[in-house]
Parts: structure tokens; sequence; C-alpha cells
């Protein structure tokens, strides 16, 4: 057996033998439009993992993690999600936040917050995305002034996930009085617990509430919270990115594929399979998803190689359109029924919340619109889009 079997069995085992008892009901619970379901019960469950060494499998030993290579970080993210485990609550410190530190922190940042996120003891949300500079986020306006020993921040973001559940935020702000575009920006680590910080959440169609606006006004941070050299936050916001879109897509695709043959199944149950333009629909939702997993290997050869290239745009724009146009077809399985809420208020089967909360995927983490600009601009070395 290789080292990555074997390394495939233990996780499968550890999983086994711990999703049970207090958190046996938390099978399938959380993820994107359902962050509200059992959010203490999942966090107990991930310090759980982190005391068994199952956090931050991917980091290198001497931060906390496991060093597991490529391949085993691929196998861990595929047996979780065929596991059904719940979804993770620490995913943006352990998958942004700490390879960021571990490339570009200095020694004292890591110290403080490396061990912290693999503990599971501060949650962290995004801070990009703002109100007039969303998908095109070098026209972002918060800014931050150098007080004495400390940052102070003013301005406001938007969508930013859990930023209610979260205890810092990593931000982007104009440090460089007069700067324009991706010049003067710098990447700084804000704790939220503290006067000047605001954070109201957003009601989205699905009723819940994971994403948030977040105010800053005079928000402190040390001197020393800042990654990279001030100005250079652009640099270091990209390669957050890039970290964003790796090994745990493959995970993600273990999940698109359960969807599917739920909707599959539903399709037999009440037999709309039988119209031949549903089937058509099925197969090519099925071709698609055998295609988002060719796009998440192709991806992984760049990290691999040192940095994902432009199979992270195009992977990004696939796997949003399908899992959109899934949710699409899963009403039109549902029939009139999928019209209907289950209950009062407003209770939404996992069909309804797959169609209204995938309406979102093409749209956060890259639209598909800036998706294609880079595409075309920085790959094909197409004429830039006019801009005013």
């Amino acid at each position: 057996m290789s080292s990555v079997e074997e390394f495939r069995a233990e996780v499968r085992g550890w999983l086994r033998g711990n999703l049970t008892g207090e958190f046996a009901s938390l099978r399938g619970r959380g993820g994107p439009g359902r962050e509200h379901e059992a959010f203490a019960e999942r966090l107990a469950w991930e310090r759980h993992m982190a005391a068994a060494g199952w956090t931050c499998v991917g980091w290198p030993k001497e931060y906390g993690g496991r060093g597991a290579t490529l391949e085993q970080q691929v196998a861990f993210h595929e047996e979780y999600a065929l596991a059904d485990a719940p979804a993770r609550v620490n995913h943006i410190g352990e998958q942004l936040l700490g390879p960021t530190l571990i490339a570009f922190g200095t020694p004292e940042q890591r110290e403080r917050f490396l061990p912290r996120i693999v503990a599971v003891e501060e949650l962290w949300c995004q801070g990009y995305s703002e109100p007039d500079a969303g998908s095109d986020l070098a026209n972002l306006r918060t800014r931050a002034e150098l007080d004495g020993e400390e940052w102070a921040v003013t301005g406001q973001k938007t969508w930013t996930s859990l930023a209610h559940e979260s205890d810092w935020c990593f931000v982007v702000a104009r440090t460089e009085q007069g700067s324009t575009r991706h010049q003067g920006l710098s990447y700084l680590l804000v704790p939220l617990d503290q006067p000047g910080v605001e954070v109201r959440p957003i009601a989205q169609l699905t009723g819940t509430c994971e994403f948030n606006e977040v105010f800053f006004d005079g928000a402190r941070t040390a001197a020393g919270n800042i990654v990279g050299a001030p100005g250079e936050g652009w640099k270091v916001a990209m390669a957050t990115l890039g970290f964003e879109r790796g090994v745990s897509t493959l995970g993600q695709q273990v999940g698109f594929r359960r969807e599917l043959e739920v909707v599959i199944e539903l399709a037999k149950r009440n037999r709309a399979a039988e119209d031949p333009l549903i089937r058509d629909r099925i197969a090519q939702a099925w071709i698609g998803l055998e295609i988002i997993r060719g796009n998440a290997l192709r991806m992984l050869d760049g990290v691999a190689a040192g940095a994902p290239g432009p199979e992270a745009s195009i992977g990004k724009i696939f796997w949003a359109t399908w899992h959109r146009e899934l949710g699409e077809l899963a009403m039109d399985v549902c029939g009139a029924d999928g019209m209907l809420a289950a209950g009062e208020p407003y209770d939404l089967d996992d069909f309804q919340r797959l169609f209204l909360f995938s309406r979102s995927d093409t749209i956060y983490a890259g639209s598909n619109e800036i998706q294609r600009n880079i595409i075309a601009e920085r790959v094909l070395g197409l004429p830039k889009e006019v801009r005013p």
C-alpha cells in the first residue's frame, strides 16, 4: 500500500470512529447557504479534530501541520466529503490566511497566529470586497493610517463571510495617500472585537445571513500586524486568492456529485426522468462534473509547480456556472412543488436552497465576468476592457 493509500485509510478510519456519539448528528450539516446550522457544535467538532491533529494537514510540521503531500491533502478532502462530515468553520483561517502567513508573514506573526488557527481558537474572515470594489478589488477605498504604534482603519467591507462569528479579519486597505488602483495597498490583520468595528449581517434569498457588511471607524490594530511591506498588499492579497483555489476543491466536487445523485433519484421517483429534455440535462450535468474534476486536477499540477495558472480562473467559471445550472435543473425536476415552501415562515428544502444560494456562486470569489477578463487579458493577451 502506498503512502497516499495508507494516509487515506487513516483518514477514513478516524472519521468513521469519531463521527459518532455527540458528533453523529452533524453529518451533512453546514456549508454554503447553511452556515447557520449547528455552528457551535461544528466548532466543537473542529476543535476535536484539532486535538487529534487533523486540522491544517497540509501545513509544514514546524507550523503545527502534518506536512501532508499534495496527494495526501487531496485524499483528506475527498475522504472528509465522502464521510459527509460537517462543513468546516475554520476554512478561511486554515486554507487562506495560514498559508499566506507561512509565505509572507514574519516569525512573530507566525508564532502569534498560526497555533491558534491550528487549534481553532481564533476564527478569521476576509476583508476584500467593498460596495464600489467587489470584483474590481483594486478600486477599494478603505484606508489605514499609521498612528504611533497602531494602524487606524476606516472604511467598509461587504459580503464578508462569517464575520459575525469571527475574531479577526485580514483587511486590504489603502495606506498610501493619493495612490490608485493596485498601488499603495497594504494587508492588515485587524481584531473585530473592539470599538470602531460594526458587523451587520446581510439577509439572503435563502433567509440566512452568512454574509455581512463590516464597518471600520478608526478601528485599531498593532503596527506589526501588516503582512508584507507597506504598499505590497496587492501581491499578498493575490497570493491569498491563489491559496483559496487549492486542494479543497476536490472535496467540493465530491459534494457536488452527492447533490447531483439526489437530483437524479428525485427525477426517477417522480418520473421527471421520462422527459427526454430532463434526461439530456442530467447527462450534461454528469459530464460537467467530470470536467470539474479534470479542471481541479489540472489546477493542482500548477500548484505543485509553484503557483496556480489560468486553470484557477477556468475552473472557477466552470464549477460556478455548473452549480447554478444544477440548481435550475433541481427546480425543474421538482416541478410545481418546487414553488412551495415546506413550512412557515420560510422553510426551504434542500433543492430550493440549492437553487437560490447557487445564484451567488458566479459572483463570490471572483465573478464570472472578472474571471473571463483575467483569462482574456492575462492569458490570451487580448486588449484590455475599456474602463472609464
